[in-house]
């Protein structure tokens, strides 16, 4: 594409443009994809991260993605503008409907910005063996770039007990980053 005389003014493509989709663009196959599809995707370029930049490399990579992807789907398909009740289920009936995951919030210290959840049928691992270690960073950096973009401060969120650890459900403690 370097070469083509009609693309040499074109800025870069932005994050937003990637995700523009035109629903005629698959019309015998749709939207959805298999679960399968999905973890080839992720865990092949986890793969290639690793074996190219390290493991501690990775997790950086995944979770800034994941940040970047809570952000987008925070600010362009939930209401951020309503109360912290309101909005987590907002939040759930969202990730339940989009098949990301089945939310559920055991604690919150909305004092102290604190809040553990976990996350059911997740893409990234349920049903996955026991690994002896979690392996949803992407899932980290989402949860934490919805929760910065909807209270204004900037969260962070740890995957405390995943599948890959023999627990049957994820489990994110999620706090202000101080």
């Amino acid at each position: 594409m370097e070469d083509n005389i009609f693309m040499e003014d074109r800025k870069p493509i932005t994050f937003e443009e990637y995700l523009q989709y035109n629903p005629n663009s698959r019309e015998n196959l749709g939207e959805e994809l298999p679960v399968l599809v999905y973890r080839l995707l992720e865990y092949s370029i986890r793969d290639e991260l690793i074996q190219t930049l390290g493991k501690e490399k990775q997790v950086e990579i995944f979770r800034n993605a994941g940040r970047k992807a809570g952000e987008y789907f925070a600010k362009n398909l939930l209401n951020l503008d309503q109360p912290m009740d309101t909005f987590i289920a907002e939040l759930q009936e969202k990730l339940k409907s989009f098949k990301i995951g089945v939310l559920r919030i055991e604690d919150v210290d909305e004092e102290n910005g604190k809040i553990i959840l976990t996350v059911s049928e997740d893409a990234d691992c349920s049903g996955l063996p026991i690994l002896g270690e979690t392996v949803c960073n992407y899932d980290e950096g989402f949860i934490a770039g919805i929760l910065s973009l909807y209270s204004g401060k900037v969260y962070t969120a740890i995957e405390i007990d995943c599948w890959a650890t023999g627990d049957r459900v994820c489990r994110f403690r999620a706090e202000i980053k101080e």
